[in-house]
Formats: structure tokens, sequence, C-alpha cells
């Protein structure tokens, strides 16, 4: 089996703790489609968390979380200078090679399978990840990476490489905007085949015209997650 088939197949912790039963999952569009994020938003962090809030207020549910972004042409990455293009007319990052997980600041984050801290990182950029953490991983001989972006800066005190996680071990929270990149709260949740020598950094936006080799190397985070199947039918 490829590692795409060995991913599906197997059983996996959930990475947050999502009851279908009881809460409620909405797709989140950051493209140029959605005509209701206006540059002034995407340039305050308050006023997009606000805008994110607004999609989760969910009458009768327990909890709300906002899903969605994997492999998605995305306009909100212009906030940021970190996705620019180092010369003028040159082509930016906007293609988005995770899935985020979007909801309140301390969310808990769980390992979905065994495996070994990586590396980690705080990306103290003005959009990038904020307090990052990368998982190596080994299923049937087949071995990958899972990112945790944007999380709490909490998480990565007394964190060392090579230390061993379990499947269900609590391994990070939803951070704030001030140790997250100055984002909404959110969890970038990716998978990386070839970490290609980084340690606690691997891009989550890529070039359009390089889609076809970030996402060989990032394949769909859902695999793992098992989320996508719970969002309302359209």
């Amino acid at each position: 089996m490829n590692v795409t088939e060995v991913l599906k197949n197997h059983h996996y912790h959930p990475v947050v703790q999502f009851d279908h039963t009881k809460d409620a999952l909405v797709l989140m569009d950051f493209t140029e489609t959605n005509t209701e994020i206006t540059s002034h938003i995407i340039g305050d962090t308050t006023e997009f968390s606000n805008y994110v809030n607004s999609k989760l207020q969910t009458p009768n549910f327990k909890l709300s979380f906002g899903i969605g972004g994997y492999n998605e042409h995305r306009t909100v990455y212009s906030r940021s200078k970190v996705f620019d293009a180092p010369n003028p007319g040159e082509e930016p990052r906007r293609l988005h090679l995770g899935i985020d997980i979007w909801g309140d600041a301390g969310t808990t984050v769980f390992a979905p399978v065994d495996g070994m801290v990586h590396s980690f990182a705080f990306n103290d950029q003005y959009g990038d990840y904020g307090a990052t953490i990368i998982v190596y991983h080994e299923i049937n001989g087949h071995s990958f990476h899972s990112l945790y972006g944007h999380l709490s800066l909490k998480d990565l005190d007394g964190l060392t490489e090579g230390k061993k996680i379990k499947a269900g071990d609590l391994i990070a929270h939803f951070g704030e905007p001030k140790e997250n990149g100055h984002w909404p709260p959110h969890l970038h949740f990716q998978l990386i085949m070839d970490m290609e020598g980084k340690k606690g950094d691997y891009p989550g936006v890529c070039k359009f015209s390089e889609r076809e080799k970030y996402l060989d190397n990032c394949p769909d985070p859902d695999l793992i997650l098992d989320l996508l199947k719970y969002l309302p039918a359209t």
C-alpha cells in the first residue's frame, strides 16, 4: 500500500474534542469568492476574530468549530508580508497546504497517533505560525510528520526533540493572537512526508505554480482528522 492508503486505513485519536452528535461544524471559506471578507477585516486581527466568531454562532449546539482550507487558494494571506514574494511582481504564496480548525483560544489538541517530537519553534512574525510543534510518526513502515501551528506559547515549555508522544496525549492548545502569529484562534494541522531538512517550521502556504509539488509532499490532513464528512450537506 502507498502512504495515502496506509493513512486512510489507520485508526486515530481525535485531534480536537468534536462530538458530531452535539457539536456544530462550519465550513470556512477564505477564497476570493467570499465577498464578506474585506481588506479591512483581513488587516485587523480583532475584526478578523469577530468575523470568525460570528460564523461560529450556532444555537442549539454545545460547541462549534470552523474547518477547511486544504488546497484552497486564499486571499487572506495578503494580510502579511510573510507570504509575499521577495521581489515586486513575483508570485506570492496563497495556496493553503493544511486544514484549519477554528475555535476558542485554549481549545485542547491531542496527538492522533504515536510518535515523537521532531522539532518546535516560536515563529513570531505577523501572519506566521506563532508557536509550532512538529511530530514524527511511523505507521506500517511509512514515516510522515504532523505539524501543529498557531498554538499557545506555554505548549513549548519543557518540550524536547525526541520526546515520545502517545496517541491521545494532550500536546497543545489553540493560542491567543499575540502568540499564534496574530490570527483568530485556530489550529493549522498539516501532514508532511519530507521535512526537507527544516526544523520547527515548514511552509503551510505555497505558490500556486508549485501546487503539485507541495500537495504531493503534504497529503490531505482529513485522512487523519476524518472531520469533513460531518459538514452539513449543501
